[in-house]
């Protein structure tokens, strides 16, 4: 059984505040320009339950991944098909490559780990085009607590303290998808309906199977593609804002 020290699972208040101010400098993460002065409103995502978790294989700390620990799973009792860090790999390329964000309106992005970690990803980084400089960086990050751009002081990522509702804006829809809601619709004609005075919060589940569980949504929909559901609501959040 793989030691608690060595699974990095869950960063506590007294760790972080040990490694407070604490950077870590990572090549090929550039700033993307956008329009961040627009007082419009805009769209936020919190992408809940990620499987990005830590532990030391062989002499290495790893992201655990289905495809490369298969076995190390299997010989510590974990079920391989709980670790999809993919998941979360693609639904933040999306985010980030929109033409919401593009455009400066895509507020924030709060990535929240199945174990209870919490980060923020500012929208004008440009996530690696690889997976496996994706896992090297989301190491770093749950290691060093943050990551700056080089030559800048920028917390490009950081690790935060939960809980997130105390970084959504208080004048916001916070909308969740469910596979149980029995609220099925539309997303473009849904995005429509919101009134154009409040930030939309988009709160997705970024793993493999099971549902997302929080108190703090104001709406719960379904999807009928609930697989591809940030490309659904990006494209119609793009109709809604353009």
């Amino acid at each position: 059984m793989v030691e608690e020290k060595e699974m990095a699972m869950e960063t506590s208040g007294k760790e972080e505040e040990e490694l407070e101010g604490q950077t870590h400098e990572m090549a090929g993460i550039p700033i993307v320009p956008s329009d961040l002065k627009t007082k419009k409103p805009g769209l936020i995502f919190v992408l809940e339950r990620a499987s990005l978790e830590v532990a030391k294989v062989g002499k290495s700390y790893q992201i655990l991944n289905s495809d490369d620990h298969a076995n190390f799973l299997r010989k510590n009792n974990k079920n391989p098909a709980d670790y999809r860090p993919d998941i979360v790999y693609q639904a933040l390329l999306s985010i980030l490559d929109s033409p919401v964000n593009k455009a400066g309106r895509l507020r924030a992005v709060y990535v929240k780990t199945d174990k209870g970690v919490l980060f923020e990803v500012k929208p004008h980084v440009r996530i690696p085009r690889t997976y496996k400089r994706f896992a090297g960086i989301m190491l770093q990050l749950l290691q060093k607590l943050s990551i700056t751009a080089v030559g800048k002081r920028e917390k490009l990522l950081r690790v935060i303290k939960n809980p997130v509702t105390q970084y959504l804006p208080v004048n916001s829809r916070k909308i969740g998808f469910s596979y149980s809601s029995e609220k099925l619709v539309k997303m473009n004609k849904y995005v429509a309906a919101v009134s154009d005075d409040v930030d939309i919060v988009f709160v997705v589940g970024a793993m493999a199977h099971g549902k997302i569980d929080c108190d703090y949504i104001d709406d719960f929909i379904a999807n009928p593609s609930l697989i591809h559901q940030d490309l659904a609501v990006l494209k119609a959040m793009d109709q809604k804002l353009t």
